[in-house]
């Protein structure tokens, strides 16, 4: 072929060649709005807002520790908060990057490690307050980062209650270390979409997606969403989040090198992928309008006729979502579904005992692994209230032009407050019902009286060390001089 044929021929395919380069970053880019200038320009304007977001964190944290009952959340200490964390801050301090179950938990051990420094009575409040203000601290992030999706103040308020009140939380993530990471992961989501205008955002995007990475490797399936974002905003002042994503990875491999170099790593074998979508379905479909409502349902239905109820009524309204509310609903509806789906399956596959064991009832309630069903039912009830937004903005647009025209358009404004207020009573059957109940963590019992009698011991012990108790049921030997009156 001449090469003036050759070159006109690539003339002529490059340009629809850029087009379809162009379609697919411009839908891609639907993920990543830029949120609008929403903060007040005058001084007072912007004292009066962080006044307010401190008051709205110091009351999600008493909503948080006020969800467990029994045993107070700040008298107790949950599962490896103690045997692990403490424990081992007590017997090697600052000793933060070795590795627990196979890898890094940096910010569990961040948190045991500050609790061994303060009066061993105190170790409880420690775990629950920290545990409650990252969780609150992640909502808060939430609400801001959400603001290219969701332009009302009180919907995004409502998606960062949705974390707060989540149903399931009681069961073993509310008030305590070891389970902060996972309220991270869900903040972590919205940072990777998140195009912050000021370098204080950036900080945090980046924060939170080192802390993330550093303290869960399923971190590392936001991979995608983050190689979508290098695509479609290739500026390097876009990619703080992705820096702190690959600042975590640089603590986090080496640990996780290690425990294969000690035959202590966390894979296995794995569960059986058919029992991993079933784990999906039934911890985070069945479960996500609520967790009593789910028993209610699987009471008279069965486990899979109340899946198929939830699982149809969650169809209807993102495929409402998805038909009728445009682009930008769209990509955010099948990138929340898909990462909540592959993120537990995945979670199910590595950790096998969550397909085997079965969820207790009573006395005790509780479920294997409904930390890994967080980030799932949270995107579920993200993509519901990103579309009540889309239709509220829609309603706006249609008054305002009926308004140009000389016509009230009056039907639109009804139809929006039927959409909120179904948003918000779908929403608070999970949120009243299941707001406060006992869980495993009662069996733990009350920290205070076990801490003054180790003590005591101490007080009466001839070496100047105590034996205490560690996880899977093993004890270690602690200088008394660590632990603080």
């Amino acid at each position: 072929m001449p090469l003036d044929e050759a070159l006109l021929r690539l003339d002529h395919s490059h340009p629809q060649q850029r087009v379809r380069g162009e379609r697919v970053r411009a839908t891609l880019g639907e993920l990543f709005p830029l949120p609008p200038e929403d903060m007040p320009a005058h001084p007072s304007g912007r004292a009066l807002s962080v006044v307010l977001q401190a008051v709205a964190v110091c009351a999600g944290v008493v909503v948080l520790l006020s969800r467990i009952a029994r045993v107070p959340a700040w008298d107790s200490i949950y599962a490896e908060d103690y045997g692990v964390f403490l424990v081992q801050a007590f017997q090697h301090p600052w000793r933060l990057l070795v590795p627990y179950n196979g890898y890094l938990q940096l910010v569990p051990r961040l948190i045991g490690q500050f609790a061994s420094l303060l009066p061993l009575t105190a170790a409880a409040e420690v775990f629950a307050l920290t545990g409650a203000l990252i969780a609150v601290g992640c909502a808060l992030v939430t609400y801001h980062a959400s603001a290219g999706f969701i332009r009302s103040r009180g919907l995004r308020a409502v998606l960062g209650a949705a974390l707060v009140l989540l149903p399931i939380a009681p069961l073993e993530i509310v008030g305590n270390g070891v389970n902060t990471p996972w309220y991270i992961m869900v903040a972590l989501f919205w940072a990777v979409l998140w195009r912050p205008r000021t370098r204080v955002g950036m900080a945090v995007a980046a924060t939170i997606a080192f802390t993330a990475v550093s303290s869960v490797p399923l971190a590392g399936l936001y991979a995608p969403l983050l190689i979508i974002r290098v695509f479609t905003l290739p500026r390097l002042r876009e990619h703080a989040v992705t820096a702190g994503w690959l600042a975590g990875w640089a603590l986090q491999v080496p640990v996780i090198v290690s425990t294969y170099a000690s035959h202590t790593q966390r894979l296995g074998a794995p569960a059986p992928l058919g029992q991993a979508v079933a784990y999906y379905f039934h911890t985070v479909v069945l479960r996500a309008l609520g967790w009593r409502l789910s028993w209610h349902l699987e009471s008279f239905a069965g486990q899979t006729g109340a899946t198929v109820i939830v699982g149809a009524f969650l169809a209807v309204v993102l495929g409402w979502a998805m038909i009728t509310q445009g682009r930008q609903v769209r990509v955010f509806v099948v990138t929340a579904v898909l990462t909540g789906f592959v993120y537990t399956v995945v979670a199910a596959v590595i950790t096998t005992y969550v397909v085997r064991e079965a969820p207790l009832v009573s006395p005790v309630s509780f479920e294997p692994g409904s930390r890994y069903s967080v980030l799932p039912i949270v995107l579920l009830d993200a993509a519901a209230i990103i579309a009540v937004d889309a239709f509220i903005r829609r309603g706006a647009a249609t008054i305002r032009r009926g308004a140009a025209a000389g016509s009230a358009a009056a039907t639109v404004r009804p139809q929006a407050i039927v959409a909120v207020a179904a948003l918000g009573c779908v929403l608070a059957v999970g949120w009243v019902t299941d707001f406060r109940y006992a869980t495993q963590r009662t069996t733990d019992g009350w920290w205070r009286p076990v801490a003054v009698a180790m003590l005591n011991t101490c007080e009466h012990s001839r070496t100047g060390t105590i034996s205490m108790r560690a996880w899977h049921q093993t004890h270690v030997t602690v200088p008394c001089a660590r632990l603080r009156r």
